[in-house]
């Protein structure tokens, strides 16, 4: 059986005939998406974010303090809704339907909030967010680079993509990559930090490293040799 859909959902299809290609197919997605779950949670769990933040750029410092402080809430959010949800069980009340999650999502919120506030209180009393003086120029230049790299490495991937693009499309991705490190270079020159100490590589973050790494280059060796080979098909078997 098949449920029809109206017009403005063509392409989408609820039941019908289920085919071993379909199958095939789905498992293939599904494992590409489980895939990239596992190396994004094997990337958190690796990873320090005070470490990444420290190897960032000095022009994208403050965007990356936003994401690390981010990422450091998410846990603690998560953790909160834990021991509300325990707190309103162990007192013989509902943990489900809507009147729980808002009793429950209000709490969360307030500590956030707070967190939020005493967060921002702190960075405030050591310092972040302090920018040094440059000169309108530097500044003018920083933005005109900054945006030619960006414009100019969407252009070259564009060309690299297309296939009438194959000629110019390497060379102008690499001239808006160089346009687009040294507008970071330039505006690096805001942000004013001091390391007490330098960031050491173990063997630990090297292997690490050197693991994705590898994974990339026969990532891109194998789309080089045998590109059929990492998009199989499915019709027909």
């Amino acid at each position: 059986p098949e449920l029809p859909l109206p017009a403005w959902a063509q392409g989408i299809r609820l039941g019908g005939r289920v085919t071993t290609e379909q199958l095939v197919f789905a498992f293939y997605e599904g494992a590409k998406l489980a895939t990239l779950l596992i190396c994004i949670g094997a990337a958190n769990a690796l990873a320090s974010p005070a470490r990444l933040l420290a190897s960032l750029p000095a022009a994208l410092y403050e965007a990356g303090v936003a994401v690390v402080v981010a990422m450091t809430f998410a846990p603690n959010m998560v953790a909160d809704v834990a021991r509300l949800r325990t707190a309103r069980r162990l007192r013989g009340r509902p943990t489900g339907g809507v009147r729980a999650v808002l009793q429950i999502g209000l709490p969360v919120l307030e500590g956030a909030l707070e967190r939020s506030v005493a967060v921002a209180a702190s960075m405030d009393a050591r310092g972040y967010g302090r920018t040094a003086q440059v000169p309108p120029a530097v500044r003018r230049t920083t933005t005109a680079l900054t945006l030619g790299g960006l414009l100019g490495v969407c252009a070259g991937t564009y060309g690299l993509l297309a296939a009438e693009g194959a000629g110019y499309g390497l060379p102008v991705l690499l001239l808006g990559l160089a346009l687009a490190l040294a507008g970071l270079h330039l505006g690096g020159r805001r942000s004013v930090r001091t390391r007490y100490r330098p960031d050491r590589w173990g063997v630990r973050a090297w292997l690490v490293a050197g693991s994705g790494a590898a994974v990339a280059a026969l990532m891109i060796c194998a789309a080089t040799v045998a590109p059929a080979a990492l998009a199989p098909g499915v019709v027909p078997l």
